[in-house]
């Protein structure tokens, strides 16, 4: 008998002379409803814009110049395979290192979703979205977000998801408070996000 026998066979004689557990209502939420009136896209944009992020919002034919905009001038911007987009001073991913990686101005990437009553973005790492270091090393992050991509609510995004797929969830950029909640950004990911939101 292993030592792992052992220890369930202790957790079931302490349990032998309890009742059993309660039936568990397992009728989950399946949609997220959305306040009355609101849109879903407007909703997202004030959200993300909450966490302190910056949002642009965009037609298709402006996007890559919303993305110029949005870097501001950085000379160096990391862009993962598959963005499929102009970036002025794009450096591809090429397994580059952690140190190689801090060293960039800024990231561009695209997004698998976005959720209106979080305002979080979320990546699964595929094309144009690159692997995760590329997105928490670099001190900006930007990332692009379709209209048609965002979703009411955090059950419709698990809904969505492929579980199977590395998932990073993005609410606003890296903050933290120490014990006299002062905030600071940028300590374990970028220190700024903007998200351009391309409408239509």
């Amino acid at each position: 008998m292993s030592a792992r026998d052992d220890v369930l066979a202790a957790i079931r004689a302490a349990l032998a002379d309890r009742p059993d557990a309660p039936e568990v209502d397992r009728a989950y939420r399946t949609r997220d409803p959305l306040p009355p009136g609101a849109d879903v896209v407007d909703l997202f944009a004030e959200r993300v814009a909450d966490y302190r992020a910056t949002v642009t919002r965009c037609t298709a034919p402006e996007l890559e110049t919303a993305v110029a905009a949005a870097l501001d001038g950085a000379p160096r911007v990391l862009v993962p395979d598959g963005l499929d987009l102009e970036v002025p001073g794009a450096v591809v991913d090429a397994d580059l290192s952690a140190t190689d990686l801090d060293a960039l101005d800024a990231v561009v990437t695209r997004a698998t979703l976005g959720i209106a009553e979080t305002g979080t973005i979320v990546l699964t790492h595929g094309p144009g979205e690159g692997r995760r270091a590329l997105t928490l090393v670099p001190d900006v992050h930007v990332c692009v977000v379709r209209a048609d991509q965002v979703v009411p609510g955090v059950v419709d995004a698990v809904a969505a998801l492929d579980p199977v797929r590395p998932q990073t969830w993005v609410s606003g950029p890296s903050a933290t408070s120490d014990i006299e909640l002062d905030r600071v950004e940028g300590v374990h990911g970028p220190r700024r996000l903007h998200v351009v939101l391309v409408d239509g």
